[in-house]
């Protein structure tokens, strides 16, 4: 597979991404959009790993990151629905699951603090998060 790179992403983004491990590319279809091939998922749902999608918004890094996409996408082996899972997103030819989630008053996003890393830490918790309900 050729890694595509059709932007420059920040520094800091590109060293996390490089020491994160997984295939990565960098691709624009209407938006930026960081893609990380093999992602791993968890045990319940129905696929090990999966591309998660990341969309990096106008005004990145002040602006904060938000929701994350998955092709294919998932669902829980035990037939529960996943809530806020049922939008889809053209993205690279294939349709991605859209999964809505969001940060809190609890936890904002912190421009100079929080990156890509930082989302993608989020988007581990929230597949971890669904099997805690």
């Amino acid at each position: 597979m050729t890694l595509r790179r059709a932007f420059e992403l920040l520094p800091g983004d590109r060293q996390f991404l490089e020491h994160y491990g997984l295939p990565w590319e960098a691709v624009v279809d209407g938006s930026q959009w960081v893609l990380i091939h093999d992602f791993p998922t968890h045990a319940g749902y129905n696929h090990a790993t999966v591309t998660a999608a990341i969309r990096l918004e106008t005004g990145y890094p002040n602006t904060q990151l938000d929701m994350v996409y998955f092709h294919p996408p998932l669902a829980r082996k035990d037939g529960k629905v996943i809530g806020a899972t049922q939008a889809m997103q053209g993205l690279d030819g294939k349709s991605f699951q859209r999964w809505s989630r969001h940060r809190t008053a609890a936890n904002p996003w912190i421009p100079g603090q929080d990156d890509l890393g930082t989302h993608v830490a989020l988007i581990e918790e929230w597949l971890s998060r669904e099997f805690g309900k």
